[in-house]
């Protein structure tokens, strides 16, 4: 349970901040950037909510629970011989919260026509948010990279990050009337 009495500590002036194990980084630390990253994508995804209605809109809502999860685990760092199993002290993103973000994009996918050119952003309010929710999990998905490509990250959550801005694609264009209000690229339009 979580509870937070006092919003300031001013334990962060020295320009730290701590982690979930007591731990203390520097906010620029490349741990930091991810988390950081991970908590403006579900911003974004709050803010594409509040233009969404319906079962889209329940499973937006499930993914800013799911970020929040993420956002946890990313701030656990790996013990010695981790094996990324959750635990009643340590929550990490698990292999069924990626499961459901892949069959999630199948059952969207699976009602949408195929492409056949690149989309803009676009094409109704919940869209453009999704859209702009959608590149802001591609960046927390480059600073969970940069992560890992330093200090061990729970593969599950990799993944999770990963399948998260596919779906927001299909997403995108399912509340854009099932793909009809997408916006296509016109290549050299404006030369």
């Amino acid at each position: 349970m979580v509870k937070l009495n006092k919003i300031y500590t001013r334990t962060g002036d020295d320009g730290t901040t701590g982690l979930v194990d007591g731990s203390r980084l520097p906010k620029h630390a490349a741990r930091m950037e991810a988390v950081g990253a991970v908590d403006e994508a579900n911003a974004a995804l709050g803010f594409a909510a509040e233009a969404m209605d319906g079962a889209h809109r329940d499973d937006v809502v499930r993914l800013l629970n799911d970020m929040f999860d993420l956002g946890a685990d990313l701030a656990t760092p790996a013990g010695e011989d981790e094996d990324f199993a959750p635990s009643e002290m340590v929550l990490r993103i698990v292999p069924a919260q990626v499961k459901w973000i892949e069959d999630r994009i199948d059952a969207v996918n699976a009602e949408l026509e195929p492409l056949t050119s690149f989309i803009l952003p676009g094409g109704s309010e919940a869209a453009a948010r999704l859209h702009l929710a959608r590149t802001s999990a591609r960046r927390a998905e480059r600073a969970v990279s940069a992560l890992a490509a330093q200090e061990p990250v729970n593969p599950a959550a990799a993944q999770f990050i990963n399948r998260l801005s596919d779906y927001l694609f299909v997403l995108c264009r399912a509340v854009n009337n099932g793909g009809a209000g997408d916006v296509l690229w016109t290549p050299g339009a404006n030369r």
